[in-house]
């Protein structure tokens, strides 16, 4: 039986903002595209004042990729 940990990377996105600043637009197509990748939403930063500033997203590291 293998003992190996799961080894995570992670990711970061800004949801981008409206002309005004004051409404973030609805960043589905990013989400989505992130998701086809095997990024997983954990959670998200807030600004101080209010609003999002960083959804972050992790997925487990691709044992193949790091060979």
């Amino acid at each position: 039986m293998s003992h190996d940990r799961v080894r995570w990377e992670y990711e970061t996105l800004r949801p981008p903002r409206e002309a005004t600043r004051k409404q973030a637009s609805d960043p589905k197509a990013e989400l989505n595209e992130l998701g086809s990748e095997g990024w997983e939403l954990i959670e998200t930063i807030e600004y101080t004042g209010g609003g999002t500033m960083y959804l972050v997203f992790k997925r487990p590291v691709d044992r193949e990729r790091d060979r």
